[in-house]
């Protein structure tokens, strides 16, 4: 296999790739702030992604030479990177879940389980009986007959990624700012290109275009995230009415919520602990949510949600499902005081409606929740009239 390599070309697309990915870490285009648990992904897949580049490189140097410590190399150097490909691979799509419903369900779990599960396996088997690779007795590597598997694997999960996308994009119109689409395509040029043309390594340098599309999309999606909890921000919101004006046979539903007595938690345990109770009131709302609309944060502890393309004529299931969430963490967090939200909202047409009157009149709506709440509980504060919380 030595004379099919140019040793050349593999190390200077492997250095360009480490190049990008430790400019993307020292420029912390993968610092999220509001969002740690994604930061904290991209930036072990940005290392092991380095290591990936350097593996790569010294594979391709040693291959062909003899010697039993070069056959030890090129046995763990292309094994690790058969799981890099696994590993960053799955990473990717969980990374894409995440963002998108903010948290990777039990089935996605499964499925991303049973990969690594299959793939390692064949890779223990394959360092007693070269099944996926071997090294010959020149020490060259040599694709084995479960290779393909492997690659057809790569494939399940890129076009994995581009189904769960998609659909979720048709509900989800903010999803413009995270185009995966951009993400997938280089490595599944990558994946397509490798397999087609023996000797060359494309996936390094693909895996790097990648998290480089990612780095900027993410920082730009971030103009539009709210610092402090990760829901969107009001410029998305504003973006959005003014889109929805151009719309024609297009219902959504518009809902408003208002932390109930959230200055008493200021007042009695610090604006630290108040900024704790509206990051957990964003999760929950976000939680509960999914997929199915844009949580925004509209003014300071107040938020609404914007569900596009609504179908049904009630929007009772969502008010019941973030109450019992309320109630959950209520009877789980530990904290000394407990969240309870004012909400309401109203279907609209854009057809008929006027879009630019959505946030006056689910105000109005979740006053009015507020109202029926203070009479059954003490009041500390309102606003103007009402003294608003």
């Amino acid at each position: 296999m030595g004379n099919a390599i140019n040793l050349q070309s593999v190390f200077i697309t492997d250095l360009v790739g480490i190049a990008i990915l430790v400019i993307i870490l020292a420029a912390k285009g993968w610092n999220l702030p509001a969002r740690k648990d994604e930061s904290r992904i991209i930036v072990s897949l940005l290392l092991v992604s380095i290591l990936n580049c350097i593996a790569d490189i010294y594979v391709f140097y040693f291959d062909g030479k003899p010697g039993q410590l070069y056959f030890l190399i090129l046995i763990i150097g292309n094994t690790y990177l058969y799981l890099y490909n696994l590993i960053v691979g799955i990473g990717i799509i969980y990374l894409i879940i995440k963002h998108i419903d903010r948290k990777a369900r039990g089935w996605h779990m499964i499925f991303f389980w049973f990969l690594v599960i299959t793939e390692a396996t064949l890779l223990i088997i394959n360092l007693f009986t070269p099944i996926v690779f071997k090294i010959n007795e020149k020490n060259n590597y040599v694709r084995g007959p479960y290779y393909l598997l492997f690659v057809i694997i790569g494939f399940v999960l890129i076009f994995y990624g581009y189904a769960y996308y998609l659909i979720n994009k048709l509900k989800n119109p903010s999803l413009r700012y995270f185009p995966v689409i951009g993400f997938l395509t280089p490595i599944l040029l990558g994946n397509a290109i490798q397999m087609q043309i023996y000797g060359i390594s494309l996936l390094p340098i693909s895996f790097t275009v990648a998290f480089a599309a990612i780095s900027i999309a993410l920082q730009n999606e971030c103009i539009y995230i709210d610092k402090l909890t990760g829901v969107y921000n009001r410029y998305e919101l504003d973006k959005f009415l003014k889109n929805t004006r151009f719309k024609r046979n297009n219902r959504i539903a518009a809902i408003m919520l208002d932390l109930n007595d959230f200055k008493s938690i200021n007042d009695n345990y610090s604006h630290e602990e108040g900024d704790k109770a509206l990051v957990a009131f964003a999760d929950i709302i976000a939680t509960e949510i999914g997929t199915d609309g844009i949580v925004i944060r509209f003014a300071g502890d107040e938020f609404i949600i914007i569900l596009p393309k609504f179908r049904s004529n009630d929007l009772s299931e969502y008010k019941s499902r973030i109450n019992r969430a309320l109630d959950n963490y209520n009877a789980t967090s530990g904290k000394p005081y407990k969240l309870a939200a004012a909400i309401g909202g109203k279907i609209f047409d854009s057809r008929q409606d006027d879009m630019t009157d959505v946030v006056s009149q689910i105000d109005a709506l979740m006053y009015s929740d507020k109202k029926s709440y203070y009479m059954l509980h003490d009041r500390r504060g309102r606003r103007k009239e009402d003294k608003k919380d």
